[in-house]
């Protein structure tokens, strides 16, 4: 019998609602769903790609656990106890610290990512915690942190009203948009486009949205915070700076514009290979403009000064009066968000509240640099990580030097992976837990509702009943939660997990003054919650606890699980809303300018502009495509060949040099090794730029990734050794860095 059902896509940050053809528990074709309040029918190759993902034959449906050194099909039963031996075989005798828990980028795209890790880490007692954050968008938690006093109040442009918008490092076209969601970013485009409104795309590579964009400017590599850093300089020096209603909440101006001051666009016009005349212009255009939203992404993050070019990404928004104003960079409010109170100082933000063990690098928000992990396991001494619980990730691939952590990751005494194939990672597990397709699983964006360029709720039940012998992901980690506290047994009650999240969200709510069921009884507040399962009840709380909900008989119209099931294709809560001083959390209860941490790190980028940086190399980026994500969807053939391929891109000019030819191999060498890949001749790249993408290497053996094997590609994370860093937020520096390059064999 064929039906359709209506399924968020977990596949990018768009969070694009589909519609799933379903025809006897598989599904067979997927398409965009028109009636979407966020997405209107918007879809991308992935989405449509759904359900050859969902039934890819390598997944894995049954337990692993390594028995002789093979990895052979378990019960759940026997995996989960062989947990609870494994954890405790470590954690006993060398304490919680010596088990390490790694989480990857697919933990935000499901429920159970958004809902259990934290009370995983604290069933560990573990403060060695690694996840994809610094291999991505930490310096934008950080330079956040430091502004507004809160590393997870990130402004988003607010793109259906904005008249300018300046990118920088991004290319959403590609992307479809990333700590922004917003499902038809092209269509976005067109729109600003249609109304007057002006593009500006900074990158070094002339990418998809370059090329549909008013300006293009492309600098040298890395460089961004000088060029942004200069536009400050000629804002404040030229009286164009106009905070407007921030001006209140501002404090560090004047620290501000003497930090600026030795950055004028003639200091830095060498150094970005930009001439000064555009730098100014950009400044110029920006404070201009009516409406303007500054915009940065990976290009701008993952570079030796990520956190300086978030910072000043933000300054600009907020020195132009664009920061929390419609048509400029806001803040979204989800619906499981805290509910609102009324604005008060808070702690403010620090890292380095502890240290890692060998190379003591600082912790930042919870976490340990991913470049660490290898270190931390193969270095000899008291402290050594001898464990990890992965869950989602694949660290070999995308972390830098996979080979030492390849090598390091088989020396653990134990390890656990929750994964749906046996990876590069997951290879070397000793238990692998794998959840079910994602068309078996319900979905609610937690992380990316927080992020998204309109506010809206959505929630997508199962689409799929669970396959025979099959678990779902929120099971699999609570149990795995119980079995790392010893209380694993087979009669565990998974149940408990959530009712202890429950019980302790509840217990803090109704002892706050300002929450709506301040004095009510827990237990009475508990046995309203609905839903088929604790997940499900978590979310009814969550929901009606937000700043849209209902807040259990406060608000009698608002919100509650079963009110956005009456609504399944979903609830638009309206465009972005000013939210200042409410978002505000820095001790001084003001928008801190500079942070002392940030204004010691200027000095870093004076010498680097002051020495020239790497001027006489080749220089390395990274490379997005729209039918891949990271390293997840290598192994569906619809979605790889054509362009979407591993190869290194480079400008005729630089071929020439070099001796290169089209389609020939070459050889790559960095700090961390050599790879060898498939020249590929574009002048859509500057001269002095090489362009490799991420996630590629699928040829380890031991590995289930029959399609991926087949084309394999090459791990250009292999180039770095994982000394550089953005000091401020242990963020991997992937993008900026010199290489040589060399005709091979």
């Amino acid at each position: 019998m064929t039906r359709t059902a209506l399924r968020i896509c977990p596949l990018c940050e768009a969070t694009c609602g589909l519609v799933l053809t379903v025809d006897g528990g598989r599904v067979t074709h997927a398409r965009g769903d028109r009636e979407d309040v966020f997405s209107a029918g918007f879809v991308c190759p992935k989405g449509a790609s759904f359900g050859a993902l969902d039934a890819d034959p390598d997944r894995l449906t049954r337990p692993l656990i390594r028995r002789d050194g093979v990895l052979e099909p378990a019960t759940w039963a026997e995996a989960f106890a062989a947990v609870a031996v494994g954890i405790g075989g470590v954690s006993g005798p060398y304490g919680g610290e010596a088990v390490g828990v790694v989480l990857g980028n697919p933990n935000v795209h499901t429920m159970a990512g958004g809902l259990y890790p934290g009370q995983l880490v604290a069933a560990l007692r573990t403060r060695s915690v690694f996840t994809a954050s610094t291999l991505d968008q930490m310096p934008k938690h950080v330079s956040c942190g430091y502004l507004f006093g809160d590393p997870d109040a990130i402004p988003v442009p607010d793109l259906d009203r904005t008249g300018h918008l300046l990118l920088i490092g991004a290319n959403p076209l590609v992307s479809n948009g990333s700590l922004a969601t917003a499902a038809d970013f092209p269509g976005k485009l067109r729109a600003l486009r249609r109304r007057g409104g002006r593009l500006t795309v900074i990158d070094p590579h002339r990418t998809r949205t370059a090329r549909v964009a008013d300006r293009h400017i492309a600098p040298r590599p890395g460089t961004d915070a000088a060029l942004l850093l200069a536009m400050v300089q000629v804002i404040l020096a030229e009286g164009l700076a106009d905070p407007g209603d921030l001006t209140p909440y501002l404090s560090g101006l004047d620290e501000l514009r003497a930090l600026a001051a030795d950055f004028p666009p003639e200091a830095v016009a060498a150094y970005c290979d930009v001439p000064a005349a555009d730098i100014r212009g950009l400044a110029r255009e920006l404070a201009a403009a009516e409406k303007a939203a500054v915009y940065g992404r990976l290009g701008s993050t993952a570079v030796e000064f990520g956190t300086l070019t978030s910072w000043l990404v933000d300054v600009l928004n907020i020195l132009t009066g664009n920061l929390d104003r419609p048509g400029g960079a806001m803040f979204p409010l989800s619906a499981t968000a805290r509910a609102p109170r009324p604005p008060q100082p808070g702690k403010g933000f620090r890292t380095g509240r502890w240290h890692s063990r060998v190379a003591g690098h600082p912790e930042t928000k919870g976490e340990l640099p991913a470049v660490a992990l290898a270190e931390e396991i193969d270095t000899p001494g008291e402290g050594r990580l001898r464990a990890l619980v992965v869950v989602a990730a694949n660290p070999v691939l995308s972390a830098p030097d996979g080979l030492r952590l390849d090598r390091a990751l088989a020396g653990l005494d134990f390890m656990v992976s929750v994964d749906p194939y046996l990876n590069e990672t997951s290879r070397h597990a000793d238990v692998v837990l794998p959840p079910p397709p994602p068309a078996q699983s319900a979905h609610y964006d937690f992380a990316f509702s927080t992020l998204a360029v309109r506010n809206t709720v959505r929630y997508s039940p199962p689409a799929v009943p669970l396959a025979e012998g099959a678990m779902d992901e929120p099971e699999i980690l609570a149990r795995l939660i119980l079995a790392v506290l010893g209380e694993g047994g087979p009669d565990a009650d998974p149940a408990a997990v959530d009712a202890q999240a429950v019980a302790r969200r509840l217990g803090a709510e109704t002892a706050d003054p300002q929450s709506p069921v301040h004095g009510r009884e827990t237990a009475e507040l508990a046995a309203q919650l609905a839903g088929r399962t604790g997940y499900e009840r978590r979310l009814d709380m969550m929901l009606r606890l937000g700043p849209y909900g209902d807040g259990f008989g406060a608000a009698p119209e608002g919100l509650t699980l079963a009110r956005v099931l009456e609504r399944p294709h979903g609830i638009d809560l309206g465009a972005l809303r000013p939210r200042l001083p409410q978002v505000l959390r820095t001790a001084s209860g003001t928008l801190e300018l500079v942070a002392p941490p940030l204004a010691a790190d200027v000095p870093r980028l004076r010498d680097a502009v002051a020495h020239g940086g790497d001027a006489g190399n080749l220089v390395l980026i990274g490379r997005r495509h729209l039918r891949s994500n990271n390293s997840w969807m290598h192994n569906v053939p619809v979605l790889t060949g054509g362009s979407n391929r591993c190869t290194a891109q480079l400008h005729p000019d630089d071929a020439a040099r070099l001796g290169l030819a089209d389609g020939a191999p070459a050889r790559i060498k960095g700090d961390g090794g050599e790879i060898t890949v498939q020249v590929e001749i574009t002048d859509t790249l500057r001269p002095g730029v090489l362009s490799l993408p991420h996630g590629w290497g699928h040829d380890r053996t031991g590995t289930r990734l029959s399609a991926a094997s087949r084309t394999p590609g090459a791990n250009v994370n292999q180039l770095l050794d994982g000394t550089r860093l953005d000091p401020l937020s242990g963020t991997a520096v992937l993008n900026g860095f010199p290489i040589r390059v060399e005709a091979a064999d």
